[in-house]
């Protein structure tokens, strides 16, 4: 019988299992906090991090911790997993059990129960999907565009209250069409480049397209960690 105080909280608990399921969900409790910049950049400045992320969300949120470094490895060396031999599979392993997935576990994105040998995401992890999801930006600065087609329209506007040449020729309503109709496209391009510089979760990251022949050869990112 175990008692666990906690921020002026008292648990009244039997036997270990629930001892260590207790505390995973007072140490996960504050899931909803919002995440630091450096928290983010740290977590995802990581390649092997990032993988195990792109596939937890693939497979909605679960995975097993086998299951996730035979899928990272098999992307890391651009084989597919039955291919894989069993030092490549064996270096990502001892890498997530080791380093990557207590570090996820610390942040609160992901739980990580040792004994079972499973990985889950949690709330929080929804925090790191803008950054996971957008392989690159639109080179348009949409926001400078917007705001030059916001000018341009006041001005036609403007004009053709004025009745200056040549906007008298036409009736109002064609000019409220044509800034309409140029807005409309504006934002149907805007839509489709934002879709297409977004990643599909049930896609390959992109990362993995380019396979890296000895993952020891990773840069060192992450304060002296490597991807191994």
């Amino acid at each position: 019988m175990v008692y666990i105080n906690r921020q002026n909280m008292y648990t009244h608990i039997e036997g270990r299992e629930d001892v260590l399921e207790t505390e995973r969900l007072f140490t996960h409790v504050a899931g909803d906090e919002r995440l630091t910049k450096d928290d983010i950049f740290s977590m995802l400045s990581n390649r092997r991090r990032r993988l195990v992320l792109h596939h937890l969300h693939r497979q909605s949120g679960t995975a097993s911790v086998r299951e996730l470094s035979q899928q990272v490895a098999a992307w890391e060396n651009g084989v597919p997993t039955e291919e894989l031999t069993y030092k490549q599979r064996k270096r990502v392993y001892t890498s997530l059990h080791q380093t990557h997935l207590p570090k996820l576990d610390d942040t609160g994105v992901v739980v990580y129960d040792r004994d079972r040998g499973t990985v889950e995401l949690t709330e929080r992890a929804s925090q790191l999907e803008p950054y996971l999801h957008i392989q690159s930006e639109p080179t348009e600065s949409w926001s400078v565009y917007y705001l030059a087609l916001a000018g341009l329209s006041a001005l036609v506007v403007t004009f053709a209250w004025a009745g200056l040449f040549p906007f008298p020729m036409l009736p109002d309503i064609v000019y409220a069409a044509l800034v309409t109709l140029v807005f409309a496209a504006s934002a149907a391009v805007h839509t489709y480049q934002v879709r297409a510089a977004t990643v599909d979760p049930d896609s390959a990251p992109p990362d993995s397209a380019r396979p890296n022949p000895n993952p020891l050869d990773e840069t060192v990112t992450d304060g002296g960690e490597g991807d191994d």
